[in-house]
C-alpha cells in the first residue's frame, strides 16, 4: 500500500491512541511487524505546542519512515497552521482526526463531532492539504449516530480535497466503543472512492484481519486496542495473511524480553518518575490472562521506582516460566 510517495512494507497500521501510541510504543510495534504507526493526537492550538506533552507527542526521533502525526481541531486556519508546524518538525504524513469519540474532544466540535458539519469538514481538509507538501490522511467514523451514517459522503469530500488515504472505524460517534464494529459502511466507502481505505475496529485476531480485508475490500487494516500488551499481533497477522498459518504465540521468556525493553524505553523517554507511571498500564496489559495476574497488577501499581517495577516484573515472569517448565 502507498500513501503519497511512501510504499508501506505491509498493510498493517497501528492506530493513533491518546496516552498509548507514544514513540516507544510506535517503535516497538514497527519492530514487531506494523507497516506504519500514527502518533497520538496533537492539538491544533498553538498555545499548547511548547508544552512538554505536545513536544513528546510529536517526537519521532529514531523512527522509520513514514512518520505520521495526527492533528485535531475544528478551525481550518488553525489546522492548516498545525499541519505546517508539524511538517516543519519532521512529520512526513499529516493525519487529521475526525474519529475520536471522546467528550472532551467532541465538546469543542473536534474529532468525530465534525462529521455533523460536512461543509466544515471540506473547509478543514482543503486548508490542510493546501498548507503542506506532505501527504494528508484522514481518520473518521461511520457517522454521527446510526441514523446518520454519512461516511460515504465524507469520503467523497475527502477524495475531492486531495486526501491520500482514509481510515474508518466501524462505529459511529454515538457508539463510542460499545457493541460491535460493522464493516458494511466501510465496504460502501471503498466502493465509492479511489483513494486507499483502511478498515479499523475490533480487529483482534489474524482471522478477523483476513475477514475484514476480504469483506470490505479495504487496502489495509488499522489495529488499536488489540495491540495493547500484545504488540506482536502485527507479526502474527502478517504471517497469517502471507501463509494462512499461525505463528506460535510468544512464550513467557520472549514476552518478558519485549516488556523489559519497552519499560527501559519508557523510562528513557519520559524520565524515571513519569516513566514508572506510564509503564503501569502497559504492564497491566502484558500480564492480562496470566495466572495470578490480578494480584500482580495490584502490587506493581503501588511501586514508585524503576528498580522496584523491574524487579516485580522479573519475579512475575520467573514464576510463569517455572509453571511452564513444570507443566
Amino acid at each position: 500500500m502507498k500513501i503519497g510517495p511512501y510504499q508501506l512494507p505491509n498493510n498493517l497500521i497501528l492506530a493513533p491512541m491518546a496516552g498509548v501510541t507514544d514513540r516507544p510504543f510506535r517503535q516497538l510495534c514497527r519492530a514487531l511487524g506494523a507497516g506504519m504507526a500514527v502518533s497520538e493526537m496533537v492539538s491544533s492550538n498553538s498555545l499548547l505546542w511548547g508544552s512538554a506533552k505536545t513536544r513528546r507527542r510529536a517526537d519521532h526521533r529514531g523512527e522509520p519512515a513514514p512518520k505520521s502525526v495526527q492533528i485535531a481541531g475544528a478551525d481550518p486556519a488553525m489546522m492548516a497552521e498545525a499541519a505546517r508546524h508539524n511538517a516543519g518538525q519532521g512529520a512526513q504524513i499529516i493525519d487529521i482526526n475526525m474519529g475520536c469519540p471522546a467528550k472532551k474532544v467532541c465538546n469543542v466540535m473536534a474529532g468525530s463531532a465534525l462529521l455533523r458539519d460536512e461543509a466544515l469538514v471540506g473547509r478543514i481538509l482543503e486548508a490542510v492539504v493546501a498548507a503542506v507538501e506532505v501527504p494528508v490522511t484522514l481518520k473518521i467514523r461511520t457517522g454521527w449516530d446510526r441514523d446518520h451514517r454519512n461516511a460515504v459522503t465524507i469520503a467523497r469530500i475527502a477524495e475531492d480535497c486531495g486526501i491520500q488515504a482514509l481510515a474508518i472505524h466501524g462505529r459511529t460517534r454515538a457508539d463510542g466503543y460499545r457493541g460491535e464494529a460493522e464493516y458494511d459502511t466501510i465496504a460502501e466507502v471503498k466502493a465509492a472512492v479511489g483513494i486507499p481505505v483502511i478498515a479499523n475496529g475490533d480487529i483482534t485476531t489474524p482471522e478477523k484481519a483476513r475477514f475484514v480485508l476480504d469483506y470490505t475490500g479495504a487496502d489495509a487494516v488499522m489495529i488499536g486496542r488489540a495491540a495493547q500488551g500484545r504488540p506482536w499481533i502485527f507479526r502474527e497477522i502478517a504471517h497469517y495473511l502471507a501463509t494462512g498459518e499461525h505463528l506460535p504465540p510468544p512464550g513467557p521468556d520472549e514476552v518478558r524480553r519485549i516488556l523489559l525493553g519497552h519499560l527501559h524505553n519508557l523510562y528513557e523517554f519520559y524520565g524515571a518518575h513519569t516513566g514508572v507511571r506510564v509503564a503501569r498500564k502497559h504492564i497491566s496489559w502484558y500480564s492480562k490472562g496470566h495466572p495470578h495476574g490480578a494480584a500482580f497488577r495490584q502490587a506493581v501499581n503501588r511501586v514508585e521506582t524503576t528498580e522496584e517495577q523491574l524487579a516485580m516484573v522479573n519475579e512475575f515472569f520467573d514464576r510463569l516460566m517455572e509453571r511452564e517448565l513444570a507443566a
